[in-house]
């Protein structure tokens, strides 16, 4: 394995000077107020927004996880990669929504639709979601990138898995400290480029040193090539049963992705993810007007398309350059003895083709690259953490303290997170399966978010106690099962006796157990809301599709044009596209 040279690592140095002028020229902008500090003023304009969405969203989990299942399951998970069109529903739905409430947080948009109380729950459950899974999986992907790309490293007792994961998370806590959201959005909007930049170059040298697409294909087959197989049953012996069985693979694709639940649970999820998370929407809110917000919006869904090439492909090659022999250290790393993928192993894939395929200075690029993905997700996690935690916990308990006094606070919030993070390192370093962790998790938390949201806007007759209920129950039952699955996922040698009711509990695929609390909390929501009280409709004005009076119709007519639907109707021309492609 070839290490970084000293062109690389000038490279990555001129990547850490352009963060810091960056972050400089932002802290020279006076941040006199809650909404600079978390909201860059309402200033960002399109582009920034877009690509800010877009570098927050691609992580570490697809530094790790998503190439590596490319790696071992072709481009089954592109499913989750394809949900751009989410993001549509967020520019053109949800948007015109946020954009007229002038919220500061998602948990604030549902105190001013239903109750107080509504928005301290949400709150307190995306903390809690962000503690386990941007943060914690930010830095077990920095110490795997780290790992690998500097193998020998040791400082003080140190292997390079505890530097990476200090490092990033150190340098990352400082600029988000100092500089708040205009810091985070910009310095994400220039890692962007970067990491696009050096994840095609990735795949192009990566081809190269195989051969060409059609011997990827060849060596793959139309299994890994196959988009549809996880969304279609095979053969007529398909069973629906919702736990797994040993002896009927035939049903899904493999162990933790049944077909029915990839149709139906990935669209709940993604919906929520796009449209009503505070990682995801805060870009959108810093957006000085309903136009630029939708066109950020459609921007990042053009973005989104592109992990697909940038990651799974990445993947895919990795496994066919083990398979035919050409690169032994990636053989000796992610196959058995036997020639069998290692799952766990597989998650060094994208690593492993950075140190082993590309020549020096586009090695340093590269890791530009990866260092700016792993940055920008902890940064974006680290910022709307401490949003949530000063505006709707501090803020709330302390209503008269000045607006300075609450930047303070904020920066003191995420300095506390660096920390917590930095405790998170012994249990994440024992983790397995870093993206079905993070999928199982997200499936659980999603749902009451996603009915309470989209119920609120679609039903004026929808009220705060059928919102209560819905998210109590709903968080409830996706707790107990997270509580179950956690010992599992986080530690190789723990697992449950089989036969017993927490065995078949964690054997539930978590898409059936996400579509049931996604039925749960709507029945829920509609009977305590149909049973109880009207809301006050005067007081939700705007906030649901039947209180929005004509002038905020005729403002949000005004925000759009032709090329705004246009473009919109290229991304979901492109989905279908890659659908039609990889086809098996």
């Amino acid at each position: 394995m070839t290490g970084l040279q000293t062109v690389d690592w000038l490279v990555v140095a001129l990547y850490f000077l352009v963060i810091f002028a960056i972050a400089v020229w932002v802290i020279r902008q006076k941040q006199k107020d809650t909404t600079d500090y978390f909201l860059a003023g309402r200033e960002l304009g399109w582009f920034i927004i877009g690509a800010s969405i877009f570098a927050s969203n691609i992580g570490s989990e697809h530094l790790v996880g998503l190439a590596g299942s490319g790696t071992t399951d072709g481009v089954a998970m592109a499913h989750y990669e394809l949900h751009a069109w989410c993001l549509l529903v967020l520019g053109w739905v949800m948007v015109p929504f946020y954009m007229r409430s002038k919220v500061f947080t998602m948990p604030e948009f549902l105190e001013r639709r239903f109750s107080p109380a509504a928005r301290m729950i949400l709150s307190f459950i995306s903390l809690v979601a962000y503690v386990l899974t941007k943060i914690a999986v930010g830095i077990f992907a920095g110490g795997i990138v780290f790992s690998v790309l500097l193998p020998n490293m040791n400082f003080l007792g140190m292997d390079s898995f505890w530097i990476g994961s200090i490092l990033v998370i150190v340098l990352t806590g400082l600029y988000t400290i100092v500089g708040g959201f205009r810091a985070v959005a910009y310095t994400e909007a220039m890692q962007t480029i970067i990491l696009v930049l050096g994840s095609l170059l990735v795949t192009v040298f990566g081809l190269k040193a195989l051969g060409g697409w059609s011997v990827l294909r060849e060596v793959c087959g139309s299994e890994m090539f196959n988009l549809w197989k996880p969304l279609v049953p095979e053969g007529l012996n398909s069973t629906w049963a919702p736990v797994r069985e040993s002896g009927r693979m035939a049903w899904y694709f493999n162990d933790n992705y049944p077909w029915l639940g990839m149709l139906i649970c990935a669209p709940i999820i993604g919906l929520w993810y796009w449209t009503t998370d505070q990682y995801i929407v805060q870009r959108v809110l810093g957006a000085p007007n309903e136009r630029e917000a939708r066109r950020g919006s459609i921007c990042a869904a053009f973005f989104k398309l592109l992990p697909v090439f940038i990651f799974i492909i990445p993947g895919m090659i990795a496994f066919a350059l083990a398979q035919t022999g050409q690169s032994q250290v990636i053989r000796q790393t992610i196959m058995d003895s036997q020639g069998h993928i290692m799952r766990d192993n597989a998650q060094s894939a994208f690593p492993l083709l950075v140190s082993t395929v590309l020549p020096v200075g586009v090695r340093g690029i590269v890791v530009a690259g990866l260092l700016a993905a792993l940055m920008s997700s902890l940064a974006g996690a680290f910022n709307a953490s401490s949003t949530l935690f000063t505006m709707d916990f501090y803020s709330k308990f302390k209503p008269n303290v000045s607006q300075a006094h609450l930047v303070w606070v904020g920066r003191v919030a995420t300095a506390v997170l660096v920390v917590i993070g930095l405790m998170w390192i012994p249990v994440i370093r024992g983790g397995k399966g870093l993206y079905d962790y993070l999928q199982g998790v997200q499936a659980y938390l999603a749902p009451p978010i996603f009915v309470v949201f989209f119920l609120g806007v679609l039903n004026k007759r929808i009220n705060s106690k059928g919102c209560l209920a819905a998210l109590s129950v709903g968080f409830l039952m996706g707790l107990i099962r997270l509580a179950i699955d956690t010992p599992v996922k986080l530690f190789t040698d723990f697992s449950y006796q089989e036969g017993t009711l927490f065995w078949i509990m964690n054997n539930i695929f978590f898409q059936y157990y996400s579509l049931l609390i996604t039925f749960v909390s709507a029945i829920v929501m509609i009977v305590v809301s149909y049973t109880t009280e009207e809301p006050s409709y005067s007081k939700i004005a705007g906030l649901t599709f039947s209180t929005v009076s004509d002038k905020d119709r005729a403002e949000s007519r005004s925000s759009w044009s032709t090329v705004d639907v246009a473009t919109s109707a290229l991304v979901l021309i492109l989905i279908a596209a890659a659908y039609l492609y990889f086809r098996g």
